[in-house]
């Protein structure tokens, strides 16, 4: 799933791309990937490009008719840049192709979406607010104003464990089951540990761990095209989704908790003191 890093870069990849530009076509392919039909997409058409806005995982496109073309990429959805689309519409089908944006240029870019769960969302409205999600958002982590004290006072309520807090869009906005994977291993901080139970000094950890793992996704995704994001936050994740690898720390396997839709993964000998946690769906196979 893009987070804050991946839809940062992207917001920066299409404000090169896309400021300037006419829009000449708004195609959707698939009708479910619209959450909105007043304003209709096609109303987007004719208008010009005049900025590109993250909100924590939406993507807002600002045109000077007063639009704003909002995405959601969701799980498995992906925008694809392409410098020259194909001739003729695309066809409605079974692929990946959920929504295709043209430009006066020859120029557009298509949204994908792969596998049979469809969350990718689109939504054209007079105000990226309006869009219930982007409403909700809590602070996004990397703004000037979002300093240690911040942090402390968002937590001291939470009675969840600090890994599901961290991923409370409502609560901090961007930050999703990767990176509050890779913000605890370097915070050195068990994903279970109750949010509401940190000590000063272990907020203090966990916000400079918050900065430094964005800041340093946000750098090395600077100037990486499209296409190309997706490996590179692969290839920057330490312990996220390398279940048996040995941590690059300790040396210690990675371990894994497993849910209904998702996993987390953690090094013991780094965040548990060596002891592994319970992963309580593979308990009952082992039974």
């Amino acid at each position: 799933m893009p987070e804050l890093p991946e839809v940062e870069a992207l917001k920066e990849f299409l404000t090169g791309h896309l400021v300037g530009r006419q829009i000449v076509r708004v195609l959707p392919v698939a009708i479910s990937v619209l959450k909105t039909y007043d304003p209709p997409a096609t109303a987007l058409e004719g208008g010009t490009v005049t900025a590109v806005q993250r909100h924590g995982k939406f993507l807002d496109l600002a045109a000077d008719n007063g639009l704003h073309l909002v995405t959601h990429l969701a799980r498995a959805g992906w925008l694809q840049w392409r410098d020259r689309l194909p001739d003729g519409p695309p066809r409605p089908g079974r692929g990946p192709l959920a929504l295709r944006v043209a430009l006066e240029t020859g120029e557009g870019f298509d949204l994908t979406e792969a596998g049979t769960q469809k969350r990718l969302a689109v939504y054209v409205v007079t105000d990226a607010r309006q869009v219930e999600g982007v409403a909700r958002l809590g602070p996004d982590p990397l703004a000037a104003d979002f300093d240690e004290q911040r942090l402390a006072a968002l937590l001291a309520g939470e009675r969840r464990r600090i890994k599901g807090a961290l991923r409370d869009q409502g609560l901090i906005a961007g930050v999703g089951n990767a990176y509050s994977d890779e913000i605890l291993h370097a915070a050195r901080m068990s994903p279970f540990k109750l949010a509401a139970s940190l000590s000063p000094e272990e907020v203090h950890v966990l916000y400079e761990a918050l900065r430094a793992t964005l800041t340093g996704a946000v750098a090395r995704s600077r100037g990486v095209a499209a296409g190309r994001l997706k490996a590179e936050k692969k290839s920057g994740l330490r312990v996220h989704g390398r279940t048996g690898q040995p941590c690059p720390v300790c040396g210690d396997a990675i371990r894994e908790v497993s849910f209904s839709d998702s996993s987390l993964q953690y090094c013991p000998d780094c965040q548990t003191g060596g002891k592994p946690l319970a992963d309580r769906r593979m308990s009952r196979l082992l039974k």
